[in-house]
């Protein structure tokens, strides 16, 4: 059963949507998948097989700002209709950058737009509300993908996979590392109908059995990047392209330098609400 952890964090008075922000990204290298920020604190998702209690304290305890007085619960949440839970709570569909309009198979009163996604998300992430979803969406809606190989990697509900291939791209691997969410990725690529999209149930080992990208994307975090980000480099033909997302401004130096090691060619970044996508060369 697809049974997920939700974890209710309040920071007290001295909450601040910095420290809310920071919070969601050290849950997020402890697994989290999904989070609901408000004025207090934040709701957290996590797979309930992934789930350590002790993760959120570790969290909590990274955070460097006074005055904080945090409270932690736990609910268990039994395997649901997901598609349900977000038509009624959290997912409604969105433009991003005016040219693709990214919905759910539920929606009715869908705004039009050049290209249009169909995403169904359970609960795995990536629907375009995110911040780092729509960074790097905005990013590849302005690339020449055409007859372009792409990799994804931590494709989760495939939105970028299926985006790419929508933009032209000719081959389009989608690596996941969870089962769940593969499963999801494989649903959203069918209700799309781009048989040119291969998702695999895998890690960034999976990078060895592919031909070489002409662009690899990852949006997953900041430690998982900075660990796997040879083998990505190895992934990708010379010259090639590269977009890290799933981070925060002030991690930007650190992602710069480990690039650096391996010869990577620093671009630019984009930012929005301190997330950030960042680009390099191969």
């Amino acid at each position: 059963m697809n049974d997920y952890i939700k974890v209710r964090v309040d920071l007290g008075p001295a909450a601040t949507p910095d420290a809310t922000d920071l919070l969601a990204a050290f849950l997020a290298d402890e697994g989290f998948e999904s989070f609901e920020p408000d004025a207090e604190g934040l709701n957290a998702y996590i797979l309930a097989s992934a789930y350590d209690p002790e993760a959120p304290q570790r969290a909590i305890g990274q955070l460097p700002f006074a005055g904080l007085q945090p409270e932690v619960s736990e609910e268990k949440i039994e395997g649901c209709d997901w598609n349900a839970e977000w038509e009624r709570n959290y997912f409604k569909p969105i433009v991003i950058a005016g040219k693709a309009v990214i919905h759910s198979s539920f929606h009715t009163d869908v705004p039009q737009a050049p290209y249009d996604i169909v995403i169904d998300p359970k609960m795995a992430f990536g629907t375009g509300h995110h911040s780092t979803t729509s960074l790097i969406s905005t990013r590849l809606l302005d690339m020449d993908l055409a007859g372009k190989s792409v990799i994804d990697m931590g494709t989760g509900t495939g939105i970028l996979a299926i985006l790419a291939a929508m933009r032209g791209a000719s081959r389009v691997d989608a690596i996941e590392i969870d089962p769940p969410a593969y499963e999801n990725a494989l649903d959203n690529v069918a209700l799309n109908g781009h048989s040119e999209i291969n998702v695999i149930l895998g890690d960034a080992s999976a990078l060895s059995g592919l031909d070489k990208a002409d662009l690899l994307v990852a949006n997953i975090n900041r430690n998982i990047i900075l660990a796997d980000m040879a083998r990505y480099h190895d992934a990708v033909k010379p010259g090639g392209d590269m977009i890290f997302s799933g981070f925060y401004v002030d991690d930007i130096p650190m992602i710069k330098e480990r690039a650096s090691e391996l010869g990577m060619i620093y671009v630019d970044y984009t930012e929005n609400e301190r997330w950030v996508s960042v680009y390099f060369k191969a």
